[in-house]
């Protein structure tokens, strides 16, 4: 991993980014308000860690737009649309205000 000079890195082993890291602490350390959210996967990561996030405190936006996912069982692909904005829907509201991208830099 390429870090930068100063560059704070938090390394995780589950979806919720929170789970047994110092992400809190470091949160806090910085200041830090409100989390703007994105990447992968929707289903996963994205959802644990919003809903973990308010759970400490967090007001968040999610960038749907700046999300992805995929998910299969057995041999049936869910598609990744569906999945995506099924999870997105559930955030939206009680955990996070969901934005695009260009809503996000208005």
């Amino acid at each position: 991993m390429n870090e930068l000079e100063g560059e704070t890195v938090i390394e995780k082993h589950m979806p919720n980014s929170f789970f047994n890291t110092n992400l809190h602490e470091k949160l806090q350390e910085q200041g830090v308000k409100e989390l703007i959210v994105y990447g992968m996967m929707s289903h996963m990561c994205i959802d644990a860690t919003v809903r973990a996030a308010v759970e400490h405190g967090y007001p968040c936006q999610v960038i749907e737009d700046a999300c992805a996912t995929t998910i299969k069982i057995e041999d049936k692909i869910v598609p990744a649309e569906h999945v995506h904005y099924a999870f997105k829907a559930a955030l939206k509201g009680i955990y996070a205000t969901v934005k695009t991208t260009e809503a996000f830099l208005k």
